[in-house]
């Protein structure tokens, strides 16, 4: 795994669920953190690789990256800004 440049503070796999309750485990996983953590989320292609990430700026906090793991799936990585 290439270095990212960031730690990832906590991990949640969100390919189970549909939107918008992908959006909703995505900001409870995130309340969990502290201001500043980075949370790794994995994510379905399509409706949710379209919302979350726009759903979680919306919201006020970063995203890091998204990444493409080539197989239908991608890595999200967001970091908790203050609220």
């Amino acid at each position: 795994m290439a270095d990212l440049g960031f730690t990832v503070d906590d991990k949640v796999d969100i390919t189970d669920v549909v939107c918008p309750v992908t959006f909703v485990k995505t900001k409870v996983a995130l309340e969990e953190l502290d201001d500043g953590q980075i949370l790794q989320v994995h994510i379905n292609d399509g409706e949710p690789v379209q919302n979350v990430p726009r759903s979680i700026k919306d919201e006020g906090h970063q995203i890091l990256k998204l990444e493409d793991n080539g197989d239908g799936t991608y890595e999200l990585y967001i970091k908790k800004v203050g609220d």
